[in-house]
């Protein structure tokens, strides 16, 4: 797979934003990726060390529109530890 196709995008919110400090980078990652295919995507792709994967499946919550309720597609997200000393910048993915 490519790894552009194993990680899809980071996810910047506040909480996510904070394990940048102490080398923690959280992604979206396509729903068939395993924890080996993201660690050598990530590795590929930003050049740094990787220590760590763990990978998370979000459920889709459900949402209403009008008197009719679905619910909304969930996805894959993986935390990321690197190596001590090593940095990813997402502001220049953004």
């Amino acid at each position: 797979m490519n790894p552009r196709e194993v990680v899809r995008r980071p996810i910047l919110t506040e909480k996510s934003l904070r394990g940048n400090e102490i080398g923690k980078y959280t992604f979206e990652v396509a729903p068939g990726a395993n924890k080996l295919a993201v660690k050598q995507a990530v590795q590929d792709l930003f050049a740094v060390q990787v220590r760590k994967v763990h990978v998370i499946n979000l459920p889709g919550r459900m949402r209403r529109r009008g008197r009719y309720t679905y619910a909304a597609p969930g996805f894959r997200k993986a935390i990321v530890t690197l190596a001590p000393g090593q940095k990813i910048d997402l502001e220049s993915l953004t």
